[in-house]
């Protein structure tokens, strides 16, 4: 099929890739002249594992192509996947001007009969908006095209996100017309395996459903976390609780990690919006609202654990942080448990050497510039040289390299061997028997050498 994808970030970059890997031509457009430009040297401008190989090669092959103009694409494609940002505003609902524009754009140049496919996480009703924009472009030019609005919503975890979508657990099509219906089938043919997971549904249906998985997921890992908390106050290690309740068939081991807190572009975002979305309705989310403001307390935690140790004045201290993205194998910085974590520590008076396999780019971008000139915050050229003459060592992504450091190196470079783990990822009686001393999340029960 020849397809066109609005946008190249995750999700566009992503799904233009992966048609054009399974035979579709493709062309994806942006209005950003110099993203484009650089994709079409081979720049990408995300991180994602695998995603530059595919790019390339289905550049070099023609089925993959990259454009700043929409009428060009639309004139040789009669699918066009809708994959802008949608920020939140500042009450939390989700902003649709660039969904629209791209709507309005396409009933400008319209020339045949097209599906016009929503990936986009996009408000329930947000089809109907999409329609509505078209149709008053195709009125204002005085023609009768036909079209169909199709909501696909996108299941990707930055990070896995090639592997996500060219092997689904689930592809999700919301549509009311059996023309669109054949069309997505065949388009999702060679993709699943097993043709029971394409599941077709109404299109607010397949909007809702995209904001409830994000709410669900986000909604075990508040729970857990308020869990870890409980369990700190009450003498119990919540690795042990983790366990005896992911061994339940019902609840399972995923997404139930104690940890700092959750961020990215997904979570943060889609709670507020399905919040948002139910008090415009007048029903009150009590449960949405509680794992949102669970996630916001969370991201305090370490550094309520670094001023019970070193008090609320951080002059003189320096401290090793390992990782700056929100999540292991991404870039991507936005919500990041991190961002918040060095407002507070440099605020308190606090230096931070950090360091991130692959982020290094995104936080000059994301964090304040003022603290790099000023040395508040520096970035270290590799994870051991961070802890030279540190204080501690605070972990906030649970990147690999990370895992199974070398901890009597470790305990050389520190000036005292001293982690602060806002991941659980470290065993704290080894630890222990190597003289650590260690704070986890909700493991306060854990025995410290003397």
């Amino acid at each position: 099929m020849q397809l066109t994808v609005v946008g190249t970030g995750y999700v566009g970059l992503v799904t233009g890739a992966c048609f054009a890997e399974m035979g579709n031509e493709v062309t994806c457009v942006d209005i950003d002249e110099r993203k484009i430009e650089n994709l079409k040297r081979g720049i990408l401008p995300i991180y994602e594992p695998g995603l530059e190989t595919i790019v390339s090669g289905n550049v070099s092959a023609k089925r993959l192509q990259f454009s700043t103009s929409l009428q060009d694409a639309l004139a040789a494609s009669d699918v066009y996947f809708i994959a802008v940002g949608t920020p939140p505003n500042t009450d939390g609902s989700a902003d649709l001007r660039y969904v629209l524009d791209v709507a309005r754009d396409i009933g400008r140049y319209l020339s045949h009969y097209a599906i016009i496919v929503d990936k986009s996480t996009v408000p329930v009703g947000t089809a109907e908006r999409v329609r509505e924009a078209i149709a008053a472009e195709l009125q204002a030019r005085g023609v009768d095209i036909p079209f169909d609005v199709v909501s696909n919503p996108e299941f990707l975890k930055e990070g896995d996100a090639v592997a996500d979508f060219m092997r689904p657990d689930r592809v999700i099509v919301g549509c009311d017309s059996d023309t669109a219906r054949d069309r997505m089938r065949d388009l999702y043919a060679t993709f699943m395996r097993n043709h029971e997971r394409l599941l077709f549904m109404s299109v607010r249906a397949a909007e809702m459903t995209k904001y409830a998985a994000n709410a669900m997921l986000a909604t075990k890992i508040s729970f857990i976390n308020e869990i870890a908390n409980l369990c700190e106050r009450l003498d119990v290690d919540v690795e042990s609780v983790r366990r005896g309740i992911g061994s339940d068939s019902r609840i399972g081991y995923s997404f139930i990690y104690p940890g700092c807190g959750y961020g990215g572009s997904c979570f943060p975002k889609d709670v507020k919006a399905i919040i948002r979305m139910a008090d415009d309705c007048g029903f009150e989310p009590v449960v949405l609202k509680a794992v949102e403001a669970r996630n916001e307390q969370q991201k305090q935690l370490l550094f309520g654990h670094i001023v019970r140790e070193y008090g609320n004045d951080l002059k003189g201290r320096r401290f090793a942080l390992w990782g700056l993205a929100f999540k292991p194998g991404t870039d991507d910085m936005r919500e990041a448990s991190s961002i918040v974590l060095l407002n507070a520590l440099i605020a308190a008076g606090a230096r931070v050497t950090a360091y991130d396999p692959v982020a290094t780019q995104a936080a000059h971008a994301e964090l304040p510039e003022s603290w790099f000139k000023s040395g508040a915050l520096v970035l270290a050229n590799d994870q051991y040289q961070a802890l030279e003459g540190a204080d501690a060592l605070i972990l906030v992504t649970e990147w690999k390299p990370f895992r199974h450091p070398d901890f009597e190196r470790m305990g050389r470079l520190l000036k005292e061997p001293r982690i602060f783990d806002g991941r659980n990822q470290y065993d704290p009686q080894r630890l222990g028997e190597a003289g650590f001393r260690y704070t986890g999340i909700g493991r306060s029960n854990i025995r410290q050498p003397e």
